[in-house]
């Protein structure tokens, strides 16, 4: 299964931040979208990911002066990424591997979707579920 097709079963709103905005800012919009993160971009590219990990992080090193910095001074460094051709299994690896919850998805040099550990999850286990339905219907055909 590719990530196109996850992406193709979920709504491909993205929601996202610039980098001048508040870590305020960025909390009210994952209270309005009812989301755990954020993508970070600067025009097309993306330039972070903001979660509520590193707000909560800001705020035990900053205090309340942490709402007002911009998520630029708090987002997680090193953006790993995927392309819609990529498997289920990679972004799993990739995941596992970078221990991130969100992995954008960029196709042509954009960002085209995001792609959560949820959205990983659920696909592998209609994956397994539909491994499982065949090998219970092969083995029946058998005996």
């Amino acid at each position: 299964m590719s990530i196109e097709a996850i992406l193709d079963c979920k709504a491909r709103d993205l929601v996202a931040v610039r980098p001048t905005a508040t870590v305020k800012n960025a909390a009210d919009q994952m209270l309005k979208h009812k989301t755990g993160a954020l993508i970070v971009t600067r025009g097309d590219a993306v330039a972070g990911i903001v979660s509520e990990r590193e707000i909560v992080h800001a705020i035990a090193r900053h205090g309340e002066p942490a709402l007002a910095l911009p998520v630029m001074n708090v987002v997680a460094v090193g953006i790993v990424s995927i392309t819609p051709n990529d498997s289920v299994k990679t972004a799993m690896r990739l995941m596992m591997e970078h221990r991130v919850r969100l992995l954008p998805v960029m196709g042509d040099g954009k960002l085209i979707g995001v792609v959560s550990v949820s959205d990983v999850i659920t696909q592998r286990l209609v994956d397994l579920e539909m491994e499982s339905n065949v090998l219970r219907d092969a083995y029946i055909a058998a005996h």
